[in-house]
């Protein structure tokens, strides 16, 4: 079976019509993954995603399957989402044989939709990092050139994804999680508005940023996936309750379902497209790399040639030159809170026999914890120790405030704002991992999209010397559907 190009709704409608076979689909994944020299995956699910696809294929024809929106598409799933019954680590040696006796809410409408898990997929150590080279189970590597690394922190689903390993994937973004493999590894990623999605059975990093979000192939499959993620669950407090899915907004004016399950794309591009106003921030496009600034441009001017309206504009108010600080602040110091409960005495690693509490405790999280989980924690308690919190966390929370209103009054004028997802492509593996400060400073262009909790989206626009380029659209809080319908549109432009 051709897996290259083959996207969910291709899998639903083959199925549904006899024309793909699930079990076939799943035992061709596996025995790409078994080939692979990526290391997308920490665990696999294959006995049970095996069976699964057997009862697909016996009951694709009863009316309660043939409703399922993503029946037999196999999915890949971040290891830091709860899987009941699947082992899930976060990458890390201190949650190696840990298996969760709950789903997450994702998981849950996933199932119930009919997809197929795979497995789970590598990451960054609890979320932390830019490359996946902070995992204990070692670092995934770029489908496109595998001496580079493939983004992080979802460097695993992205790779799994652009490798043809999985047709859907799920991640998370803390401060570009999604985006930043996105674009490393030319596929789609998108972070919701922060609220959009229920973050029940999602292990916290850093609660007040993180989203979990879809990966994929193509726009369409990208939004069909956030329209089954995005079912409401009364289990997160911070999810908000609206009344119009934006998603499903989205889903019902693009993908046509019909009794017979066939879905067929009906969106009028000049339509969407002529009058847009579309903003282009000059602080976003300072510094990136020629080839990344010449690609996203290029995209810009796409739709521009098709009637959108763009601007270059400027967001230069003092507040997002310390985006980059006010982001880490917050995400360190909320690790440090969310770690503590990591101790190895309830469950996780154990080493030997017990001491002392204290020593105990300390022996398990040195040994347990990589060094860039330490590092981040280390900080993140100084920033709250006493006589800190005002001088760092505290402040560090206003200047957000600050950059969220920024974007804010940049949405009066526009509809969305484009910009380069990442300042450069992928990098050499073991070219950044030693200087920390170097791999922060590669998030400049994501994290304040999560200081603000805005839709962001990233889109394949170009590539320099082989390896992908992203372009990032932003836009206003809840519209998912237009940075779709715009992600979309651009997809049709370019081919």
């Amino acid at each position: 079976m051709k897996l290259d190009n083959l996207t969910a709704i291709d899998v639903v409608e083959g199925i549904k019509s006899g024309n793909i076979s699930c079990e076939e689909l799943v035992c061709e994944i596996y025995e790409r993954i078994e080939r692979s020299k990526l290391n997308c995956f920490i665990t696999l699910n294959k006995a049970n995603a095996l069976e699964k696809a057997i009862e697909v294929d016996r009951r694709k024809n009863e009316e309660d399957y043939r409703r399922k929106k993503l029946l037999g598409v196999p999915i890949a799933i971040k290891d830091s989402i709860s899987t009941r019954g699947l082992q899930t680590t976060c990458a890390s040696k201190i949650l190696e044989g840990y298996i969760p006796p709950y789903d997450a809410a994702v998981i849950e409408a996933l199932k119930c939709e009919g997809a197929i898990i795979i497995g789970k997929t590598n990451m960054d150590e609890f979320c932390m990092g830019t490359t996946t080279e902070t995992s204990f189970y070692g670092p995934t590597r770029n489908p496109h050139d595998l001496s580079r690394v493939p983004g992080g922190s979802s460097g695993g689903s992205a790779a799994a994804i652009s490798a043809c390993e999985t047709v859907l994937a799920l991640g998370s973004d803390t401060g570009g999680s999604i985006r930043c493999p996105a674009s490393f590894c030319g596929v789609v990623g998108l972070k919701p508005t922060y609220g959009f999605v229920s973050r029940y059975g999602l292990i916290a990093y850093a609660n007040s940023l993180e989203q979990i979000g879809p990966m994929a192939s193509n726009v369409t499959d990208t939004a069909l996936l956030l329209e089954v993620i995005s079912a409401k669950d009364e289990r997160d407090s911070m999810e908000v309750k609206i009344k119009n899915n934006a998603a499903m907004n989205y889903c019902a004016s693009s993908l046509k379902w019909d009794e017979d399950a066939n879905i067929d794309i009906d969106i009028d591009i000049d339509k969407e497209v002529k009058g847009m106003k579309i903003g282009v921030p000059k602080e976003f496009i300072e510094g990136v790399s020629p080839a990344v600034k010449k690609s996203v441009w290029n995209a810009v001017h796409k739709f521009e040639d098709s009637g959108a309206i763009v601007e270059e504009i400027s967001m230069r108010g003092l507040n997002l030159k310390y985006a980059l600080a006010s982001y880490y602040i917050i995400a360190i110091s909320e690790a440090s809170s969310n770690l503590a409960r990591f101790d190895g005495l309830r469950y996780g690693l154990r080493l030997g026999k017990d001491e002392n509490w204290h020593t105990t405790f300390s022996k398990i999280r040195g040994e347990g914890f990589g060094e860039e989980v330490k590092r981040r924690i280390i900080l993140g308690t100084y920033a709250l120790s006493a006589g800190y919190y005002g001088k760092y966390y505290l402040k560090a929370l206003k200047v957000r405030t600050l950059i969220k209103n920024e974007f804010e009054d940049a949405f009066k004028k526009q509809d969305m704002l484009a910009m380069p997802t990442m300042p450069f492509v992928a990098f050499e593996l073991g070219e950044r991992i030693k200087d920390p400060l170097s791999l922060y400073l590669a998030d400049v262009n994501t994290v304040p999209i999560n200081l603000a909790g805005v839709p962001s989206i990233s889109i394949p626009c170009g590539f320099s010397n082989g390896l992908p380029i992203g372009l990032q659209l932003v836009g206003k809080h809840f519209e998912e559907n237009e940075i779709l319908k715009a992600g979309f549109v651009f997809e049709t432009l370019s081919g």
